[in-house]
């Protein structure tokens, strides 16, 4: 194991499922300790955490919902009083809502709104509550989409909005955050064998893979490789970029 994080503390929202999960793991297996926050996975939470502290870091969850932006502030607080300082925040919570188009009378907006609540909101209020504590020379990485810079396909017009907001938003926090050498950057996966893409992810239409040069969906590890190289030494000059993790898709 490679402990290039050695000695720093990680904060993964929604890191008791899927992507998050995955990222809190190459975290630890890079020497770094972990929180992840759930909103509503205890078990699933607690489980994460013990493969966590099997790997011989340390590690907590935290219950905290991010549609509740009050809820920022103390989940912040939290990692600070289990671990004494925030070196690197992953803003990986988010949803997605899709399928209708937006003159679709079927479009329930409140569950779109939501959406724009957890994966933007969410994550601005997570920042800022953050950036006020994180240690000089930390990092912030944001899990954005690959839908983000490429819209390919209808049905996906909320959803991708989110995904460009937090670019630009990413941005901004990075021209602010930079004097104090923190790194800000986002990085754009493609389809992957999530909870939010398994509905489509084995079901794919040759069209869609066509758009891939790579042809194939990434894998959970592909994409927390990058997140952690981001975290890392090696990326302490890299700030304000969006890389895509996406086989392609956005060539």
């Amino acid at each position: 194991m490679s402990n290039i994080l050695k000695g720093k503390v990680a904060l993964v929202t929604g890191g008791s499922r899927g992507l998050g999960t995955a990222i809190a793991e190459a975290l630890a297996e890079k020497g770094a300790d972990v929180a992840i926050s759930y909103a509503s996975s205890a078990e699933k939470a607690k489980a994460v955490v013990e493969k966590l502290k099997a790997k011989g870091v340390r590690a907590i969850a935290i219950k905290s919902d991010q549609a509740d932006l009050a809820s920022a502030k103390p989940l912040i607080d939290s990692v600070i009083a289990a671990f004494g300082k925030l070196d690197i925040l992953v803003n990986n919570a988010a949803i997605a809502v899709q399928g209708r188009t937006v003159d679709d009378p079927q479009l329930e907006a409140d569950e779109y709104n939501r959406q724009w609540q957890i994966n933007v909101l969410g994550a601005v209020a997570t920042t800022r509550a953050a950036a006020q504590k994180l240690s000089d020379g930390g990092r912030i990485v944001f899990i954005g989409s690959g839908l983000g810079s490429r819209v390919p396909f209808p049905g996906v017009a909320d959803y991708a909005g989110t995904k460009a907001a937090i670019v630009g938003y990413a941005k901004g926090v990075q021209r602010d955050l930079g004097p104090r050498n923190i790194t800000v950057n986002v990085v754009q996966p493609g389809i992957m064998p999530t909870d939010m893409a398994s509905a489509v992810a084995d079901k794919l239409p040759a069209a869609i893979m066509d758009l891939h040069a790579i042809r194939r969906i990434a894998t959970l590890d592909e994409v927390a490789a990058a997140v952690c190289f981001l975290a890392g030494p090696d990326a302490g000059y890299i700030s304000g970029s969006a890389l895509e993790i996406s086989g392609g898709f956005q060539i």
